[in-house]
């Protein structure tokens, strides 16, 4: 896999996603959406395939970080709802939608489960559930060419896949409501301002940037990686003191590790450390 350009999409055309080792072997697997023809909207083929790929991920103890991104010119164009079929508009079954809904924003929302850090490579636009994706991931850089809206209300809409909270956390409550009620385009550039993406980088070499960074995150400590992911992943703690409590009981399990020994022993003499995750 060539990491200086997009990852080509699957030559057989049928939604999936593509589970890819990276070739530096750092421990960095690369999952692409791949249904360029509908610009990866997340259709539920996709969904399943999606679910297929956590799964493959997840039972694997050497991945140590993971590299999402979409096959082609987009990231996603995001959800598309024909799977409901008629099940919409005046007199719809409400209770039924709010279940198979909740389903499927858990279904794509899984990638938070994951214990190693994620990396959102958007290498075009992110559009809807999208970008609720992307911000389900930990890191994120951004092809100069890309573009992110959440134009939910514009289509009749509430917002879903979780953006009343991720989009608060990411760009902080006045953007947010800018965004969502809004529902206006944002360049790559505006997104790194406003904290949607922490980088944007040339269309040609954002998927060798979003794997520079993965192959970084993975070459660290790994217990003391996923640690922080897990602190990490709900926003923060909500208070000082449940910080340092966590940071009391975390920092003394990596202090108890053969990696933290490595690495302290590697920083006195001046080396590179190698961790084993023990």
């Amino acid at each position: 896999m060539d990491a200086t350009t997009r990852q080509p999409a699957d030559p057989d055309r049928t939604p999936r996603v593509l589970v890819r080792r990276d070739t530096d072997d750092a421990g960095v697997v690369v999952l692409t959406l791949s249904d360029p023809d509908r610009r990866n909207a997340m259709t539920l083929e996709l969904t399943r395939s999606w679910r297929q790929a956590l799964a493959q991920v997840r039972g694997d103890d050497t991945v140590r970080a993971v590299v999402v991104m979409g096959a082609g010119s987009a990231f996603s164009s995001g959800g598309d709802l024909s799977w409901l079929g008629d099940d919409t508009g005046p007199g719809a079954p409400v209770d039924d939608l709010r279940r198979r809904m909740g389903g499927y924003y858990a279904e794509w929302l899984a990638v938070r489960d994951l214990a190693v850090p994620v990396v959102a490579a958007v290498n075009g636009p992110a559009v809807g559930a999208g970008v609720g994706l992307l911000l389900a991931c930990d890191l994120r850089v951004a092809a100069r060419s890309a573009h992110l809206s959440v134009p939910f209300t514009g289509l009749g809409l509430h917002p879903g896949m979780g953006l009343t909270h991720t989009l608060v956390a990411a760009v902080g409550l006045t953007a947010a409501q800018d965004l969502l009620l809004t529902g206006r385009r944002v360049g790559a550039e505006e997104a790194q301002r406003l904290g949607l993406v922490t980088a944007v980088h040339a269309d040609d070499a954002v998927l060798g940037a979003a794997l520079a960074l993965a192959r970084t995150v993975a070459g660290h400590a790994p217990v003391a990686t996923r640690l922080t992911v897990a602190a990490l992943r709900a926003g923060g703690h909500a208070d000082l003191p449940s910080a340092t409590r966590w940071e009391a009981l975390a920092q003394s399990v990596t202090l108890a590790t053969g990696d933290a020994a490595e690495g302290l022993r590697a920083a006195a003499q001046r080396r590179a450390p190698r961790f084993t995750g023990r």
